[in-house]
């Protein structure tokens, strides 16, 4: 007897390996998979300039690598002693705008060089509900601690994110005609918002998603919320704040897209390079003894054989 409703993974194509790129963006969610990522070294670039919940700042972006615009002294404010820009998250601050500037500008050239090779690119998105600042048109990526009084709130419409994600895929496409768009909704739940607007925030997400990627030739949908709202119905999958998904649930679903998109050979080399990997963290108490040296010994061993048929392939040192 089984006990829960699995979610239907259709089988991914093309397939990733490890000597193809993946280009992630999108919220939190993104990061996830994309730890996982490069736990088993793919060649991935997450994030460039910090998590961005919303589809609007991330069509922006992609239009910024795509017509050559780099950011410029009107994108970036001083706010809280810091410099900071309504494109991108936190991470990217600086203290001084010339540093902010440089920080953003090379996330677009970093990027650009990336997508040019990418096999795929991965986007989850996060809400449909955006916030414009003051009189402008343009949904933030984010508020970063400015008063609320100075921005205005709105959802946006199923026919407004599908037009970002249509403008998104003409950006990339201008970049390389390779890489395949993997598109998913994140699971987090965004209860700031509340909850019934959280559920017609997903709402809009999913029907835009799905009416634009029944349109496109080179789009495919991932069911990472399905997953953990439909299979994972339960709050052990969550993390202490019952929100993110648990280290369980992530790992469960990057199972599931491993067996979508992943190609047999990646799959079997993650098993050896977890291995490697759980081997490099383990901090041993023998020191410099026979034994310690020996496990060293093997362990390089193990790293050479994967290097001759992987270079691009790098581990950090045994301790």
């Amino acid at each position: 007897m089984d006990f829960r409703t699995k979610t239907p993974i259709e089988e991914g194509m093309p397939k990733i390996d490890h000597k193809k790129g993946v280009f992630l963006i999108g919220s939190c969610f993104v990061e996830n998979i994309g730890a996982k990522m490069d736990w088993f070294k793919f060649k991935s670039l997450q994030n460039p300039t910090g998590i961005i919940f919303h589809p609007s700042p991330i069509r922006k972006f992609f239009q910024r690598l795509s017509n050559h615009e780099a950011y410029t002294e009107k994108d970036v404010f001083e706010f809280n002693e810091g410099w900071q820009s309504l494109e991108a998250h936190s991470v990217m601050r600086r203290e001084t705008r010339e540093a902010c500037l440089h920080a953003l500008n090379n996330s677009l050239d970093e990027s650009r060089k990336f997508l040019a090779d990418a096999s795929h690119v991965i986007i989850s998105l996060g809400t449909a509900w955006g916030y414009t600042f003051e009189a402008k048109p343009d949904i933030v990526a984010n508020c970063h601690k400015v008063p609320q009084k100075m921005f205005q709130k709105e959802l946006s419409s199923v026919d407004e994110i599908v037009n970002d994600l249509e403008v998104i895929s003409h950006s990339i496409a201008q970049l390389s005609d390779k890489p395949k768009l993997i598109l998913t909704i994140s699971p987090v739940r965004h209860l700031k918002d509340g909850l019934v607007q959280n559920q017609r925030s997903k709402a809009h997400l999913i029907t835009a998603v799905h009416r634009f990627v029944e349109n496109a030739e080179n789009a495919a949908y991932f069911p990472s919320y399905e997953i953990l709202m439909d299979e994972l119905r339960d709050y052990r999958f969550y993390a202490d704040d019952m929100l993110h998904p648990s280290s369980l649930a992530i790992e469960y679903i990057w199972k599931l897209f491993s067996y979508s998109y992943l190609t047999a050979g990646s799959r079997e080399l993650n098993l050896q390079i977890d291995k490697i990997q759980k081997a490099l963290s383990h901090r041993s108490r023998e020191g410099n003894s026979v034994n310690h040296r020996k496990f060293l010994t093997r362990l390089q061993a193990k790293i050479e054989e994967i290097n001759k048929k992987y270079p691009e392939i790098t581990f950090s040192q045994p301790l």
